[in-house]
């Protein structure tokens, strides 16, 4: 299979196209790197399919997206919704651009995430990740040609935790969390968000 991955320089989209180039040509796409795009920007969708071909793509992973705690009493409505534009707006244009560019019987796998329970400025990343696993299960009744959508959601990871200074016991290491993303494009689920790590 020929795969994109979008994020590849980041902790889990390494892990995911270091998993999937096992098995499969993976083409990595970042916002630094030779194959470069910006979900939260249309036209660097838009040319980032057109770089790396059209109609000739089993499957599209996105791991660009990300968020960090926003409180919810932040005083710019600019500065609190600036998560929204990559990792939900952006996740569903990717989303939109690549159904046609994908073969019959392609997949689309994105990336949601959770917390282990409530903190403070974690609304917004609350909302953004329920939205996009809604999304998720009902634009998979709407997906042609047998192309298949699903969402990944990691929880904390390790070397993420170890880059914080936090323990690294409450994160599941990036390998383990790849080997989702690798099920979500190489089995048959379609319409649903697969769980990574503790709850």
């Amino acid at each position: 299979m020929k795969i994109l991955v979008v994020g590849a320089t980041g902790t889990i989209g390494g892990a995911v196209a270091d998993t999937l180039a096992e098995r499969h040509e993976v083409v990595r796409a970042s916002r630094r790197g030779p194959v470069r795009v910006d979900v939260a920007d249309p036209a660097s969708l838009d040319a980032l399919f057109a770089g790396v071909g059209d109609g000739d793509l089993d499957a599209v992973v996105c791991c660009a997206a990300s968020g960090g705690l926003t409180p919810l009493d932040t005083p710019s409505d600019e500065r609190f919704w600036s998560g929204l534009d990559g990792k939900l707006i952006g996740q569903v244009n990717l989303v939109r651009r690549a159904l046609t560019r994908l073969r019959d019987g392609g997949s689309v796998t994105l990336t949601s995430g959770r917390f282990t329970e409530p903190i403070p400025g974690s609304s917004l990343g609350y909302l953004v990740n329920a939205g996009l696993e809604a999304f998720v299960c009902a634009a998979a009744t709407e997906l042609p040609r047998g192309i298949r959508l699903n969402a990944v959601s990691p929880g904390w990871v390790r070397e993420t935790l170890v880059t914080l200074g936090m323990d690294p016991s409450l994160g599941t290491p990036a390998a383990d969390v790849a080997r989702a993303y690798a099920d979500a494009v190489e089995g048959d689920a379609h319409g649903r968000t697969l769980t990574v790590g503790a709850v």
